[in-house]
């Protein structure tokens, strides 16, 4: 088990570090697009789980869904806030505030918060119980809203 961890590890620091750097690479305004896409595909995951949890529960539908936003909240997102995208670009429009930029500390911990709340339903949602991924669920809307209280523009 240990092996297995240890390569998970570096596989995901990996990613990270890859992510970083091909985030570099992007135009302010790329980086912005990139992340509202993320951003979005997120929401439309956590559509379909709210849909399960109010109708007919499919637990693979709701398992994939979880996995699909823990995958993407494990992506390296952060990179995507580089110099230039706490503005407007062009047409490019961003929701963020700027004093997120002034608070790093702070968007750590909001995050490191979420990628936990994100796993977590993905793990809770392989069990198949209603009600266990409804509490994961509502942990991970708590984990988005702190950050969007806070750094988002209405």
């Amino acid at each position: 088990m240990k092996p297995m961890l240890a390569s998970s590890v570096l596989g995901l620091a990996a990613v990270v570090l890859a992510s970083t750097a091909v985030a570099a690479d992007l135009k302010p305004e790329e980086q912005i697009q990139l992340r509202q896409a993320g951003y979005s595909f997120m929401g439309w995951n956590m559509g379909k789980i709210k849909a399960n949890l109010q109708g007919e529960y499919n637990a693979d539908q709701v398992s994939a869904a979880a996995n699909t936003i823990a995958a993407i909240a494990n992506s390296g997102m952060g990179a995507l806030y580089g110099p230039g995208t706490d503005k407007d670009v062009g047409d490019v429009k961003t929701r963020v505030k700027p004093e997120m930029f002034e608070n790093m500390e702070d968007v750590g911990k909001l995050a490191h918060d979420f990628v936990a709340a994100a796993d977590n339903l993905a793990e809770v949602a392989q069990g198949g119980d209603p009600a266990e991924v409804k509490a994961a669920f509502g942990d991970l809307g708590a984990a988005c809203k702190a950050c969007h209280k806070k750094y988002r523009a209405d």
